[in-house]
C-alpha cells in the first residue's frame, strides 16, 4: 500500500484487521479481481489514516507501485489505470466506497471514503459545503512500522504461543517504543531471550527509562541466535 518513501506492507509489519462483513458479505459477492484487490487495499489504507476525516485520493492509488503492478496484470486489454478505475467503479456501485467531488484550489478532486457512518457523515458535510480539505490537512499514508512480533522473530528467536501471549500483554503494559528498545539492548548484550527483555521493561517501569544510550533501530537482518 502507498506510504512515504514507497514502502509497502510486507512480512513483519503491523497486521491489518479486516472487518467481519468483508468475509461474510463482500468476499462471497465480489467476482472481479480488480475490485477484490482494491477492496482489501482501501480497508487497509483507511486504517492507516489519522484524524477525524479518513479518505483516499485518486492520486494515492496511482502512487502505490505494488498496487498498480498488481492491477496491470489482471487484464492485458486494460492499463493499470483503467483497471484501477474499473475496480473503483465496482466498489462504488456495490456501496463499499463513497465518492465526493471537492474543489481544491480551483481543481475538482475526488475523495473516497468508507461507506460506514463516519464516511457518510463526511460525505454529507462535503455536499453541504461544510468541509473541504486544506493543505495542512492533507495526510499521506503512514509508513508501516515493524510489529514487535516481526522484530522478535528477526532479532531474538522463534515465536512460540507463550512468547506471542507475552508480547501481546507487553503491548498493553508498556509505552510504544519501549519493547523495541529493550530488544535492541538484548541484541547488543547478546541476551536474546524474553526473560532478559522483560527484566529491562520492568526496571524501566519501576525506575524510569533514560539511562541507556539510544542506539540503532532493529532491522530485518537476522543475526545468529543463541539458545
Amino acid at each position: 500500500m502507498a506510504a512515504k518513501n514507497g514502502k509497502n506492507l510486507v512480512h513483519g509489519m503491523e497486521p491489518v484487521a479486516l472487518p467481519a462483513h468483508f468475509f461474510s458479505q463482500l468476499l462471497p459477492a465480489i467476482d472481479d479481481l480488480a475490485e477484490l484487490k482494491l477492496t482489501i487495499f482501501c480497508l487497509a489504507a483507511l486504517q492507516q489514516k489519522e484524524g477525524d476525516y479518513r479518505f483516499l485520493r485518486f492520486d494515492e492509488f496511482l502512487a502505490d507501485d505494488q498496487l498498480m503492478r498488481g492491477l496491470a496484470i489482471i487484464d492485458e486489454s486494460l492499463t493499470a489505470r483503467e483497471a484501477l478505475q474499473r475496480g473503483l467503479d465496482k466498489m462504488l456501485a456495490r456501496g463499499t466506497l463513497l465518492a465526493s467531488e471537492v474543489n481544491v484550489r480551483g481543481e475538482m478532486t475526488r475523495y473516497y471514503t468508507s461507506a460506514d457512518s463516519a464516511g457518510r457523515a463526511l460525505q454529507q458535510r462535503i455536499l453541504a459545503g461544510e468541509w473541504r480539505p486544506s493543505a495542512d490537512r492533507e495526510i499521506e499514508l503512514l509508513p508501516a512500522r515493524p510489529s514487535i512480533f516481526g522484530l522478535y522473530e528477526d532479532n531474538i528467536g522463534v515465536l512460540t504461543p507463550m512468547i506471542i501471549d507475552a508480547l501481546k500483554e507487553a503491548e498493553k503494559d508498556y509505552p510504544p517504543g519501549w519493547i523495541e528498545e529493550a530488544m535492541r539492548l538484548a541484541v547488543e548484550g547478546n541476551k536474546r531471550n524474553w526473560r532478559y527483555i522483560r527484566a529491562i521493561l520492568d526496571r524501566w517501569q519501576q525506575e524510569g527509562r533514560g539511562r541507556e544510550k539510544p542506539g540503532r533501530r532493529l532491522g530485518r537482518r537476522k543475526p545468529s541466535r543463541s539458545r
